[in-house]
């Protein structure tokens, strides 16, 4: 029979470890801190972690016979939990933070207390699920290269496959490790559509250059060559051919510049003809199914010049000429017939609704878009344009642009349209904190949409401040906020490049029936006679058969 005394041996080690008397290892960590330094003991490091046994054999000894080890890396707090378990065998986490524990169980996998390392693995995955799909990239980039923590990757693995949106949408996503991301991009089990994963790998890669303009219709070709760099191992894991040809159009073609140009064509190829064969890679389509499309519920008229295009009803056709000449900066106003942009509507506050939030969600991602706002009982338009992207995630934020404007448009009894540019670029737009109450805010409230807390449906109210701020001019004399009947924004389509001719031969390969900005010439009304068989016509008169046979052995 025998007896243990865990508890007391514990104990008296825990106390061995405050004892300065005989220590013979000073253990320096926590740079960012100035470091701090632990007196320890070589005897028990030795026995108790395999790797200060070996770091204990290359370490110099001083002259008063101490040796010193450096781990700038792990933070004091940590360390000293680290001890009092080598020390005692006792750890206790009931007051630490989820973030701390998993530190904690890093660093004493690094220090190869396997059994410590085990136990925090355990803790985490069967009680703090929740943090840590929350907290998809800072831990899976940690163990992805490890041989350690395979429950961990049993469990990052099953989210991968049944909730990859956790992982994609996640706020720290984009710190995510290259070779983490490509080893997901290489699933076929990821239930994602390609063109969802599409545009997370180009948000991964832009969030890699901080330094590219917010706004990519900016971009340099040396911008889109540094997104080409950084993205290099990722993009040959996208099922390009799986992607439907609309959405090609729409998603890819903006970034084309980022592909190799036989990839593009190959691709191009493929939306028109899917049966014909490729020079490049065909990856096999992911088992995720992707829904069918459905028809598009607005009638397209068809194909002809664009200005016969049907416009919208709080814009007309002279409000979009106009409005097409400011995004442009020029002097005079297109006419009517050589309008280069195509507004196409985004959301619509008679028919989504007027509540803030509704514009956050789904203008999110959009960028090059006017908002307008009909004054309740007037003839009065209002309005402001955004040329970059509008971001539901940057709250509270000032966001800078040269090339904002805030408007009235003349309409009715209003004789003239007002234009008003951004003069203080830092302040041309503002994301409000509160996106329940407060939806588009251009500087300092010279043009902002508001809705009534206490009653969405029915309250709806816009102000224009005249106390220019960040804008040269304002578009109304009062500052009081008024109600409006109707609000709308509209992203008018890509002005005419020096490749739009080639782009709108592509697409009306894709979409018939389409409009393009190109001018559409009618068609030729030449006939081709049909081609009657030679044997059983009637030869003529002056030759016989046989000159016929003798003729046509000649021509061929």
């Amino acid at each position: 029979m025998s007896f243990k005394f865990f508890d007391k041996l514990s104990h008296d080690f825990s106390e061995l470890l405050n004892d300065k008397k005989e220590y013979n290892v000073i253990i320096e960590v926590d740079k960012e801190e100035n470091m701090k330094s632990f007196t320890t003991h070589s005897v028990i490091l030795r026995s108790r972690s395999p790797y200060f046994y070996k770091e204990l054999e290359n370490a110099t000894t001083n002259k008063n016979n101490i040796k010193t080890i450096i781990k700038p890396n792990i933070s004091a707090q940590i360390f000293e939990i680290i001890l009092k378990y080598i020390y005692g065998g006792i750890i206790d986490i009931k007051n630490l933070n989820t973030k701390i524990i998993y530190q904690l169980m890093i660093n004493a996998n690094e220090l190869e207390l396997k059994e410590l390392s085990v136990k925090l693995e355990s803790y985490l995955t069967e009680t703090k699920a929740s943090w840590l799909r929350t907290h998809f990239s800072l831990v899976y980039r940690s163990i992805f290269n490890s041989n350690e923590f395979q429950n961990l990757k049993k469990f990052y693995n099953n989210i991968i496959v049944k909730y990859p949106n956790l992982i994609f949408d996640s706020g720290d996503f984009t710190s995510l490790k290259e070779t983490a991301l490509i080893s997901i991009l290489k699933r076929d089990d990821l239930k994602v559509e390609e063109i969802k994963i599409w545009d997370y790998v180009i948000k991964w890669g832009i969030a890699q250059n901080p330094t590219l303009p917010a706004d990519s219709k900016e971009w340099s070709d040396e911008n889109f060559e540094a997104l080409k760099i950084t993205l290099q191992q990722c993009l040959p894991f996208i099922r390009y051919f799986h992607i439907p040809g609309e959405v090609i159009w729409e998603k890819v073609k903006p970034y084309k510049k980022i592909l190799e140009e036989q990839l593009w064509d190959d691709i191009i190829q493929h939306s028109i003809s899917p049966n014909k064969p490729v020079n490049s890679i065909v990856l096999s389509a992911r088992t995720f199914s992707t829904p069918k499309l459905p028809s598009r519920t607005i009638s397209t008229p068809e194909l002809t010049p664009k200005v016969n295009a049907p416009f919208p009803t709080m814009i007309n056709n002279e409000h979009v000429a106009e409005l097409s000449s400011w995004i442009d900066r020029k002097s005079i106003v297109y006419s009517l017939a050589n309008i280069p942009y195509e507004f196409q509507s985004i959301l619509r506050g008679s028919k989504d609704g007027f509540h803030p939030k509704t514009f956050w969600n789904m203008c999110h991602g959009h960028a090059g878009t006017v908002v307008v706002a009909k004054v309740a009982g007037t003839d009065e338009i209002v309005g402001g344009y955004n040329p970059l992207a509008w971001d539901n995630s940057k709250i509270g934020s000032d966001i800078e642009t040269n090339n904002s404007f805030i408007f009235s448009l003349k309409n009715g009894n209003i004789q003239n349209s007002i234009l008003s540019r951004v003069k203080v670029s830092r302040g041309a737009l503002y994301y409000p904190r509160d996106q329940n109450t407060y939806g588009p805010f251009f500087g300092n409230c010279e043009f902002m949409l508001k809705s009534d807390v206490s009653d969405f449906t029915q309250d709806k109210y816009c102000q224009c401040c005249s106390n220019n701020v960040d804008y040269e001019k304002h578009i109304r004399t009062t500052n009081e906020y008024f109600s409006i009947d109707d609000y709308e924004k509209k992203g008018p389509t890509k002005k005419i490049l020096e490749e739009q001719f080639w782009d709108d031969i592509i697409q009306h390969s894709i979409f018939q029936n389409k409009l393009v900005n190109s001018l559409v010439l009618p068609e030729r009304t030449f006939s081709t006679p049909e081609l009657s068989s030679r044997v059983n016509e009637l030869f003529s008169i002056i030759i016989n058969k046989k000159h016929v046979a003798e003729l046509s052995s000649w021509i061929e």
